[in-house]
């Protein structure tokens, strides 16, 4: 447990001392969207029975969350391979376990910060939403899966520059193809099948019900802490091949 806050503890602290600028950018993206797609395309528009603005909010937060959790393996490369943080960790008392949560935990702050930041947006602009436990439940297991994915490639990817790709290649397209700006379910017939098994694509048809109509599909969350233990062990894996 020592180990565990040691290391989130260190990442919290070095957030702190430049948090108004990571709060800008993580306000930024999602302002973009809103008026963009939100009020300037979707003015007028219903989809799934309810304003385009209401159904773009759920996906925007599942899909933000995703990239903020993600993100940490840029910071984590970096720290590695040029701050040689790293190193320190291996040299100290602190077991790979504690190490992996600690970082995954920071990943996870990182992504609820930034949806709050557009929950906020979205109660200044009228919007209201469905705020149930549940809600917070699949952001927190979406923000694990990905801060997960997201320490296990710092550990196994070199270069900063592959990292960036992986992100622009991977998490970008699954964004925007994730069920964030349009139901899945008009989506080509081809790829369709692809799209629904992704999960953001679960997060954000579970946050949106959840949101809007107050329910959501129990299987999903066996499949999100099914996919949750997977990528964490990967993390872990990582982790300990990067430290060996």
């Amino acid at each position: 447990m020592k180990g565990f806050l040691a290391v989130y503890l260190r990442e919290i602290l070095i957030l702190r001392t430049r948090l108004g600028k990571v709060l800008l950018s993580f306000s930024i993206n999602p302002l973009l969207y809103l008026f963009a797609f939100g009020i300037g395309l979707g003015q007028g528009i219903e989809v799934q029975g309810v304003s385009y603005l209401e159904f773009l909010v759920p996906g925007l937060i599942s899909a933000t969350s995703m990239l903020q959790a993600f993100a940490i393996n840029v910071e984590l490369n970096v720290a590695r391979f040029y701050l040689k943080v790293f190193e320190e960790f291996q040299s100290a008392p602190i077991s790979i376990l504690a190490y992996a949560l600690g970082e995954v935990f920071f990943g996870i702050t990182r992504a609820f910060l930034s949806a709050f930041i557009i929950l906020l947006i979205s109660y200044f602009s009228g919007i209201k939403l469905n705020l149930a436990p549940e809600f917070f439940l699949f952001l927190f297991l979406n923000a694990f899966i990905f801060a997960s994915l997201g320490l296990a490639s710092a550990m196994l990817i070199k270069s900063h520059g592959d990292q960036t790709l992986l992100t622009n290649f991977i998490i970008t397209p699954m964004m925007f193809l994730g069920g964030t700006f349009f139901p899945v379910e008009k989506a080509p017939s081809l790829i369709r099948p692809i799209l629904e098994i992704l999960p953001l694509t679960i997060v954000s048809k579970n946050v949106r019900s959840i949101a809007l109509f107050g329910n959501y599909d129990f299987v999903s969350l066996f499949i999100l802490f099914g996919l949750a233990l997977l990528s964490f062990s990967l993390a872990y894996i990582a982790v300990k091949r990067a430290k060996d």
